[in-house]
């Protein structure tokens, strides 16, 4: 259940970050290499059109933008919240977000298309003359380590009820996934030593 009464005054004021689980990094990560890793060895092995080394290059280049994406993260101060990312991979992702907290004026759900829901900060616009325009809509970060501390955080800042607001996916799911990408794993060795011999 959150309780905003857990966090203390000096707590509230002092700002604080949330990454991306590491579980939820680490198996996104293995899944990349598990699917990846075997392309420039059966280029060699089969004489493919392109050549190995390019294919390293875009393999390490398509890493490091996925590991940029998992390096989100979210920073909340007696202020407000802030969703963006590291200054060395912030020019090729999304700028991220900044929202007080005196602008937040609701909570928001959606259905996703696999049924799980996501949830949307509705704020209202600063100038006076953008009065009857729709509320802005920020997607709340679910994916980071300490969410439950996320929540309290946020419900002590805006009122909102927090209590059923829950992570998009529960780490048991990444746990299997993680599994899965171990047995891949496990295949691509078996691939990587029948391209050996194919040589």
């Amino acid at each position: 259940m959150v309780d905003p009464q857990s966090l203390s005054p000096e707590s509230l004021s002092t700002p604080k970050t949330f990454a991306i689980a590491p579980l939820i990094r680490v198996t996104l990560l293995a899944f990349y290499v598990a699917l990846t890793l075997p392309l420039p060895f059966l280029a060699t092995a089969t004489a493919a059109p392109v050549p190995s080394a390019l294919l390293w290059v875009a393999l390490g280049l398509g890493g490091i933008g996925l590991y940029g994406g998992l390096s989100e993260r979210v920073q909340v101060d007696a202020v407000g919240i802030q969703v963006g990312y590291p200054r060395w991979i912030r020019w090729m992702l999304r700028r991220g977000w900044t929202l007080p907290w005196h602008r937040i004026t609701a909570l928001k759900p959606r259905s996703t298309g696999q049924g799980g829901l996501v949830y949307y900060f509705l704020a209202q616009h600063d100038s006076a003359r953008d009065g009857e325009a729709e509320p802005q809509a920020y997607l709340l970060p679910m994916r980071v380590s300490g969410f439950a501390q996320l929540t309290r955080y946020i419900q002590a800042h805006t009122d909102i009820d927090m209590q059923d607001v829950r992570p998009l996916a529960q780490p048991w799911m990444y746990l299997i996934l993680l599994g899965c990408a171990g047995l891949l794993l496990l295949v691509d060795g078996w691939v990587l030593w029948t391209a050996q011999h194919l040589g």
